[in-house]
């Protein structure tokens, strides 16, 4: 190895090898708009953009889900006390997706954690 750059050889006046054909670059694989600019996948405002949906999705589809447990366990021989746990661990998730929407994303975090705890509490009592 002589130490120099590419761009050194190029300056000199030397001209680079020819890069074969049939080989392709791994950029080369993804279609165009599949390529990210380094600067797009580290810029915040993409992540915190990214971490709102996450966490309004997910407490909503957590919300879902315990309503429909709720529900579910309403309709059976559970004690009152099993559908309720679902119930407030759904409004616990609703709050969380709605903090996660407006950009309190740590908060709607805990909030989804206490949630899925209240519902699982409550499924130890069936």
């Amino acid at each position: 190895m002589s130490g120099r750059g590419d761009s050194e050889i190029a300056e000199a006046g030397e001209e680079r090898p020819a890069e074969p054909e049939g080989l392709a670059k791994p950029d080369d694989l993804l279609e165009p708009e599949d390529q990210l600019e380094p600067d797009d996948a580290d810029d915040p405002a993409q992540v915190a953009r990214r971490a709102r949906w996450t966490a309004a999705v997910t407490g909503a589809l957590l919300a879902l889900a315990g309503l429909a447990a709720s529900a579910g366990r309403a309709t059976g021989t559970a004690p009152a006390l099993v559908p309720a746990a679902y119930a407030v661990g759904a409004a616990v998730c609703a709050l969380a997706a709605f903090l996660g929407s407006r950009g309190r994303t740590r908060r709607a975090l805990w909030l989804l954690v206490t949630g899925v705890m209240v519902m699982a509490l409550g499924d130890q009592f069936d």
